[in-house]
């Protein structure tokens, strides 16, 4: 009965230092406050888009819609067709087949003045300037409208392949 005695004795003993006590007033673990970066994202209507910096609005394209297939391979890389002529208000929808990744991005330097912003405004999601965003597998496609846009010849490139003289020619009438 000694034994239980003192058995009973130290487990109280032990439960009262593990579970009991006053709690540390340096303890602030159930205190501390969720970040501040998580709140803005909350309040931040998902449909927001920003306007353009240029403050010209995408015009949908109201003509034709003109395929551009974008393939790569031991032969070369290419557009086809490279050389294009559209109207004003026709679109081009470039389709990737192979030698991904591509994308299609357009010469600042040559590009009409007059076409420029209306052109940046016609590229969803760019990558940057007059660039749209890499098409990363066979059949992503990427439509580009041409309403709006100033004529003239709107030199483009895949900037990945530009080395390998994957390049061509919009020329709107």
């Amino acid at each position: 009965m000694r034994f239980n005695g003192l058995a009973l004795f130290a487990g109280a003993v032990v439960l009262g230092a593990c579970g009991g006590g006053a709690k540390n007033s340096t303890d602030t673990t159930a205190t501390t406050p969720a970040p501040a970066a998580t709140t803005p994202a909350a309040t931040t209507p998902a449909t927001t888009t920003p306007a353009p910096a240029s403050g010209v609005a995408m015009a949908p394209a109201t003509g034709k819609t003109w395929e551009v297939k974008m393939s790569g391979d031991a032969n070369g890389y290419k557009f086809d067709p490279a050389n294009l002529t559209i109207k004003q208000g026709d679109a081009v929808k470039f389709i990737v087949v192979s030698g991904q990744p591509h994308n299609i991005a357009f010469d600042a330097a040559t590009v009409p003045a007059a076409g420029k912003d209306q052109l940046n405004a016609n590229m969803p999601n760019e990558m940057s300037d007059l660039s749209s965003p890499m098409l990363l597998n066979a059949h992503d496609n990427y439509v580009i409208s041409f309403a709006k846009v100033a004529p003239g010849k709107y030199d483009f490139h895949c900037t990945p392949h530009l080395p390998m003289g994957m390049k061509g020619t919009i020329t709107v009438q």
